[in-house]
């Protein structure tokens, strides 16, 4: 009784070891890779608008045959644009923008030698301009230009009393050119400088007469400006989240 008692000890205890090798090993299971976050994308296109500040210089030329003009030199200005922008490809960007400017504190003056003198108060400058630019990312670089417009307040007086007069051209319209360069610092703001030119032509007097031999005068403007734009974008500052990763 006692042998066949072992031997079937030892026979249970070789099919439990025959039966947990059957089972095999057990399975690993690996920890899931931690998220991979890529570079957040750049989006230009969209409409913006915004603020600046800046100083107008008046150009040299700003004489009547010689006779000088005087002028209060830097003014400070500050004013509003809007404006909207396409990202062609992932370098270049297209827009276009409109923008006034507050000019303070101008007051353009031309005393003649018959005692006439002549006032020009210019209140704003405007503009409407296409750009064209290369980014990389965050950072634009571009060129604008396209019309240009003066808000002039003139007058001509003689002895102090207010006198009808005709200029041969109307110098509150021209042209503009100029540059900058825009950063977008964080979703839907962005920063620029920009340089801009205006040019608004000659201008000589038809009227009256005690004024007409006294040639043209040129009108023209260099700016300084920095302004703030708030980017309501198509595409945005990076991108939605998604399976643990920006896109």
């Amino acid at each position: 009784m006692k042998k066949f008692l072992l031997a079937s000890v030892a026979v249970a205890a070789l099919g439990a070891t025959a039966q947990a090798a059957d089972l095999g090993a057990r399975p690993y299971y690996q920890k899931a890779p931690a998220p991979v976050y890529a570079a957040p994308l750049y989006n230009w296109t969209g409409f913006y608008i915004g603020g600046h500040l800046g100083g107008v210089f008046s150009g040299s030329d700003n004489t009547f045959n010689g006779l000088a003009l005087t002028d209060s030199g830097a003014r400070f200005m500050g004013g509003v644009q809007a404006g909207y922008d396409w990202q062609l490809s992932p370098n270049w960007v297209i827009g276009l923008e409109g923008q006034y400017s507050w000019v303070g504190n101008h007051q353009l003056n031309a005393i003649f030698p018959n005692g006439s003198t002549y006032n020009n108060n210019q209140r704003g400058i405007a503009s409407i301009t296409g750009r064209v630019g290369y980014t990389w990312g965050p950072g634009l670089i571009y060129v604008k230009g396209g019309y240009a417009y003066s808000d002039n307040n003139e007058s001509v007086t003689s002895g102090g009393v207010p006198v009808a007069f005709t200029l041969s051209d109307n110098h509150s319209n021209g042209w503009t050119i100029g540059g900058g360069a825009e950063y977008m610092f964080a979703p839907n703001w962005s920063a620029k400088v920009e340089y801009q030119y205006y040019d608004f032509g000659d201008s000589r007097f038809t009227g009256p007469a005690a004024l007409t031999s006294f040639g043209s005068f040129h009108n023209d403007e260099h700016t300084v400006k920095a302004g703030l734009n708030y980017r309501f974008n198509l595409g945005g500052f990076g991108g939605a989240a998604a399976s643990g990763g920006y896109y």
